[in-house]
């Protein structure tokens, strides 16, 4: 275990369910994190930012690292890797970032998941995984996300595990170096609870919801 893991150990909650768990990425998932993203680096690309052409390098992997640590320990944002129930490889990441306190009660949702494991209903799980996390553990009051209008998959996944479209934002975030807009979906804590829990097989590519998105 390398100084980073142990620093990143406790800062944040690792969070299980019969399909996937949820926890902060660690020094030793790096070899792991860059082959799936190399790997699935065309099936993201139309639904992310631009990346650095260092992106993938182990030092770019440990900066991600210690801002991880550092959001985390201020309670400002969570990212987290998907990995199967036995742990070790990972399939894709989701993160809790953008938490206002105070007044507002919000966060915003973001996640990518590895082209070999879409489709399986795993990043659904992740999202039904995060709920309890962002309601009951963090105290927040509202999640939003937003996706393009021709991700269909981000969408279907976002309607089916209870959020609802609320607008239309023009030319929100650049993705893959063009400003596109994004619709808008919101999750609040009322409503959460109410919500049929079967899981379908359906997960989305990447939904990216703050100009700063999710994945390393």
């Amino acid at each position: 275990m390398g100084l980073l893991d142990i620093f990143l150990a406790p800062m944040g909650p690792t969070l299980r369910s019969e399909r996937v768990v949820l926890r902060l990425p660690q020094g030793r998932d790096y070899e792991s994190w860059r082959r799936v993203r190399e790997e699935s680096r065309d099936f993201l690309k139309p639904w992310e930012p631009l990346r650095p052409v260092d992106e993938l390098s182990r030092r770019s992997y440990r900066q991600h690292l210690s801002r991880y640590v550092q959001e985390a320990h201020e309670r400002t944002s969570f990212t987290f890797f998907l990995l199967p129930p036995g742990g070790g490889e990972v399939l894709g990441g989701i993160t809790v970032g953008n938490i206002r306190r105070g007044v507002a009660q919000c966060c915003t949702l973001g996640y990518w998941m590895g082209e070999a494991h879409a489709g399986k209903g795993l990043m659904r799980a992740a999202v039904e995984l995060l709920k309890p996390f962002v309601f009951e553990v963090e105290g927040l009051h509202r999640i939003e996300a937003a996706c393009l209008p021709s991700n269909a998959r981000s969408m279907r996944l976002l309607e089916r595990t209870g959020f609802r479209r609320e607008g239309y934002l023009k030319k929100y975030l650049k993705i893959d170096g063009s400003w596109e807009d994004h619709h808008l979906y919101a999750l609040l804590a009322e409503d959460w609870t109410r919500l049929p829990g079967p899981e379908n097989r359906d997960a989305p590519a990447s939904s990216f919801t703050s100009p700063d998105p999710v994945g390393p």
